[in-house]
């Protein structure tokens, strides 16, 4: 029999949870975005287009941030291009607290109609994914072109390229007049790890995976958007046959812009006092603009 998380009648929108499936080594994430997604959406007036790939990007984001073990640890997903209507998109995940931004031309936006793909956006872009961990782990940094129909392709690309890690990542977005909500679901296959055994993680026709990557390629866009479907039900729906099934409720998400006056000076007293004095404005402060919140500070320093 299954082992899941009873329902408790919540649909636990803006919550992370996490799951595996012991017996085909396999985890993942699933995820709900609404009023958190909302929150970062209404710092800048984003026509839909943008609106689309910023709300698909925290999705993605917070899927992949959602598998680190450290709870200081930081996810930074970021999207350049040379030339193209993207300018840069940016993304970040830590402790539940997520961000997000988008710089981007707005006149040639307008040329290219109301659904433009990734190469449209894009052109030749990259995506960077990087994470920042704390003690021996460090700093790593993967990159990928940005290829495929859509980010979470372009995301499940970095893994296999980078990581060598099978990965399905399903993203749902829908817009309208009473604003905008997103889901997602990312599904991995793990390592064995165990000395002188096939590391799982190169065999990406593992028969282990095959399965369950069919099993998660299965769910639909209104599943994942189902306000009256809770996270344990989604995944239960997807996995029910298999013998154990382990849920658990991870992070609690909240908007999570880090900006503040007292951040703003620690950042800027690292600048030599020379500097600093050019920066100063008539009145003799610095005005510093936070691109994730729209807000702008005057730090006397």
């Amino acid at each position: 029999m299954s082992d899941y998380l009873i329902d408790d009648g919540e649909t636990h929108e803006d919550r992370l949870f996490t799951f595996s499936i012991p017996g085909r080594h396999a985890r993942g994430r699933v995820v709900r975005l609404d009023r958190v997604l909302d929150e970062v959406l209404s710092a800048h007036d984003y026509p839909p287009a943008i609106t689309h790939l910023l709300a698909e990007a925290l999705v993605v984001a917070t899927l992949v941030g959602g598998l680190l073990k450290q709870d200081d640890g930081q996810l930074t997903m970021q999207a350049q291009t040379k030339g193209g209507i993207i300018k840069l998109l940016v993304c970040d995940y830590k402790a539940g607290a997520v961000r997000g931004y988008v710089d981007f031309d707005r006149e040639r936006l307008a040329d290219v109609g109301a659904n433009p793909g990734l190469t449209t956006l894009f052109g030749e872009g990259y995506l960077a994914v990087t994470f920042d961990m704390k003690g021996k782990d460090g700093r790593y940094q993967g990159v990928v072109p940005l290829e495929g129909e859509n980010l979470a392709q372009a995301c499940e690309s970095y893994f296999a390229q980078s990581e060598q890690v099978p990965t399905l990542i399903r993203v749902a977005v829908r817009s309208g007049a009473e604003g905008c909500s997103a889901a997602g679901l990312l599904v991995q296959h793990l390592p064995d790890g165990e000395e002188g055994r096939e590391r799982l993680h190169v065999r990406l026709d593992h028969p282990e995976w095959e399965h369950v990557a069919v099993m998660a390629g299965s769910i639909r866009h209104e599943e994942l958007l189902d306000e009256a479907l809770t996270m344990e039900a989604l995944v239960w729906r997807l996995f029910h046959e298999e013998d154990e099934v382990r849920i658990e409720q991870g992070a609690q998400l909240t908007r999570g812009c880090r900006c503040s006056v007292e951040h703003y000076e620690s950042v800027l007293g690292r600048f030599p006092e020379a500097e600093r004095a050019e920066m100063r404005d008539e009145s003799g402060n610095i005005l510093v603009d936070c691109a994730f919140c729209s807000r702008q500070f005057a730090i006397a320093l």
